[in-house]
């Protein structure tokens, strides 16, 4: 919006000539997100403390969880509200793909909604059925996969990491890809968010990770130099990334343990989608599963618990998702969710790595 507003003005003052750059929007972008956060932070709070829309927590899990019933939930809308507002000030609402990422983001924020609504007013600690919300996701994602591969510039390859050339065609296949990519990466996020920060960190070193994998992308000598697909548009999703990492690091201020407020469903749900959709815009989703391998690890902890049980009725962990299994093996909480973070910020460096390694 302020593209259309401030840059005409270059023509007179020289200085607005800045407002076309994607560099100089994206750290606006991300100075905006991060202050509406913090600032809208405390009302927000004390509104859900009003409200009373504090946690539920499950009877089946760790015992040193049951202090934190109570907590307000829903704190990902926070995250939504200062990440939407400074995508639409800083970047351009003629791309594409700024209006596929957002709307995807929020509609899977309402997915969200209506499970912790279901938690929050009527006391069920488990939320909308695991069919319901599936459902809702998937249809979403389809809406979004449709999108991208109708408005795409370049074919729907799969291209893998390490390999200049080799890449896989997908054709119409690529719709059910990247479904897939959307609705996995959003309930892998939602199964991380279990300890206070743990989720938050891992989000804002894949948004970090993938601003730059997009920029790259969206700039044609770059892209060029470093052999990459190059994606026209793409570079505006670093604006959009920008937004969304510097919420969360906003968040992550009420977030971090002993947390003042969770960001739910509404939060989870909405970022993991987030990250998935930029991910298939740039043809990065190999990378995603790569730089966001504590959410994959998450989510292969919980299938391997389930699968180990319904086979041999016994469990592999002490407890899925696999932070929890350290809780019960003595680790403090604090320590489980900085060692998470190390891990999500090493695969984060070599993930960048990869675009040298090719």
């Amino acid at each position: 919006m302020l593209l259309y507003f401030l840059y005409p003005l270059h023509v007179e003052y020289s200085f607005f000539n800045v407002f076309k750059y994607i560099t100089f929007r994206t750290f606006g972008a991300a100075i905006t997100s991060v202050f509406l956060c913090m600032l809208a932070g405390p009302s927000f709070i004390r509104w859900l403390q009003r409200k009373q829309m504090g946690q539920s927590i499950r009877d089946d899990g760790p015992k040193s969880h049951l202090s934190k019933k109570g907590t307000p939930t829903m704190g990902g809308a926070l995250i939504l509200f200062a990440m939407t507002v400074s995508t639409l000030l800083w970047s351009d609402l003629t791309n594409k793909n700024i209006w596929i990422v957002l709307i995807t983001t929020l509609l899977f924020g309402i997915v969200g909604y209506v499970d912790d609504y279901k938690k929050v007013v009527k006391k069920n600690s488990k939320g909308i059925s695991a069919r319901q919300k599936l459902i809702g996701q998937t249809l979403i994602a389809v809406g979004a996969a449709y999108l991208i591969y109708l408005f795409r510039e370049v074919p729907p390859d799969l291209k893998f990491p390490f390999f200049k050339e080799f890449s896989l065609n997908l054709g119409w296949f690529f719709v059910v890809f990247a479904t897939f990519v959307i609705v996995g990466a959003s309930n892998a996020v939602n199964l991380t968010d279990g300890l206070d920060g743990l989720a938050v960190g891992p989000t804002i070193t894949t948004a970090v990770t993938f601003l730059i994998l997009a920029y790259c992308a969206g700039h044609v000598k770059i892209a060029e130099y470093l052999q990459i697909p190059y994606i026209p548009g793409a570079g505006e999703l670093a604006i959009f990334l920008a937004s969304v990492a510097a919420a969360c690091l906003g968040f992550l201020w009420f977030n971090t343990y002993p947390a003042q407020v969770f960001m739910g469903d509404v939060g989870s749900l909405s970022l993991g989608a987030a990250l998935a959709v930029s991910a298939v815009i740039t043809k990065n989703e190999i990378l995603l599963a790569l730089c966001g391998g504590i959410f994959v690890l998450e989510a292969l902890s919980v299938m391997a618990q389930v699968a180990s049980f319904k086979m041999t009725g016994k469990r592999v962990l002490k407890m899925a998702p696999i932070h929890h299994h350290f809780e019960l093996k003595g680790w403090a909480e604090p320590k489980v969710i900085v060692r998470f973070w190390i891990i999500s910020i090493l695969l984060a460096l070599f993930t960048l790595s990869t675009l040298k390694l090719r």
